[in-house]
């Protein structure tokens, strides 16, 4: 960044639709592309801990060269840049760009700050998941196995994301989604349990709590993280959480004398159908009811999570509508009257 006039340091995330200042970001993302008539260009994220943001870097632009050669995913700038809210979400138009040095720890700049975290304390929702495991788990062998599990992982449940992106893609995420799905799974099989008394087998709240609990195991073997970038592992790209999660739950089952056959075989199913579809990575779909009801109770907790975080990003906005900038691609109604419907 060349010596320009001096102007005040703001967030990314505080900036507002044609401001202009200087931040600190984090260069997220790079991706190579080129126009229609073959000229190349860079689409490039940057971020802090709340908001992404894209700047679209032309060949014929002074920063081209820089991008192309040495701006580096993971690493933090100061930009002094003009956001806009487009229709295409949020973007910046860069006016200058330098890596951060150890000046600008003066200024505010912590690494700290760019790492998005759940907004739930970690140690706080194990011991309740464990609160579940111990009182809701009535079968003795699940219970055993779900605690080991859940114990041998302890760490890495606690400060793992969900994912890479889409849905609960921070620290401490993966923990989050599990307790959510968990506690809608729950609900759901005590209600049904409830209203279909008839049903043989009986559907079973252990099974379906454990499968809840250890749906997304596989994600600890699938998701490498380091600081503040999330990539795939090697059997993550080969094999895919849900196998994986599947060798978890037989090696945490074979160090169990007399583990029942079928118990497994159930919790297995849940497992490997929990996304339902083979274009979503199951594949088979859901084939027992405490399995129909892990699936929705997952699927539903990460769309909704989606919806949550681009109602709450752009809720300041003036428009009717978020914009598609959300893993869904959907624009979603705010309204003109943004009162609570349930107030009186």
């Amino acid at each position: 960044m060349s010596k320009l006039p001096s102007m005040s340091v703001m967030k990314l995330s505080e900036m507002t639709s044609g401001e202009t200042a200087d931040s600190f970001v984090l260069l997220s993302g790079k991706e190579a592309s080129k126009t229609r008539d073959g000229k190349p260009y860079y689409r490039v994220m940057f971020r802090d801990a709340i908001r992404e943001v894209t700047s679209m870097i032309w060949n014929d632009t002074a920063w081209f060269k820089q991008c192309d050669t040495q701006w580096q995913k993971g690493s933090f700038y100061k930009v002094r840049c003009r956001y806009t809210d487009t229709q295409y979400g949020p973007q910046i138009e860069l006016d200058n760009i330098r890596e951060v040095n150890d000046g600008d720890l003066e200024q505010g700049f912590s690494p700290n700050d760019f790492y998005l975290s759940s907004r739930y304390n970690p140690e706080d929702l194990y011991q309740e998941l464990l609160e579940i495991v111990k009182e809701k788990i009535q079968n003795s062998p699940i219970r055993m196995l779900v605690e080991n599990i859940l114990s041998e992982n302890e760490i890495q449940i606690k400060e793992m994301p969900a994912a890479m992106k889409n849905h609960h893609a921070f620290r401490g995420g993966y923990l989050e989604h599990v307790m959510s799905v968990t506690k809608n799974a729950l609900f759901l099989a005590e209600k049904y349990r409830e209203d279909y008394e008839q049903m043989s087998p009986p559907l079973s709240i252990s099974l379906t709590v454990a499968g809840a609990i250890l749906h997304d195991i596989g994600k600890l073997i699938e998701l490498n993280v380091n600081g503040t970038e999330t990539t795939y592992s090697a059997k993550g790209k080969l094999v895919g959480h849900i196998l994986l999660g599947r060798d978890i739950l037989r090696e945490a089952a074979s160090e169990i004398e007399d583990f029942p056959e079928e118990t497994l075989l159930r919790l297995e199913h849940i497992i490997i159908s929990h996304q339902n579809l083979p274009e979503w990575g199951s594949p088979v779909a859901p084939h027992t009811p405490e399995a129909l009801i892990v699936h929705y109770a997952d699927d539903l907790d990460a769309k909704f999570q989606m919806v949550a975080m681009a109602v709450i990003e752009e809720a300041d906005q003036a428009s009717e509508f978020t914009s598609r900038s959300n893993p869904l691609r959907r624009e979603i109604y705010l309204g003109t009257d943004r009162k609570d419907f349930d107030a009186e």
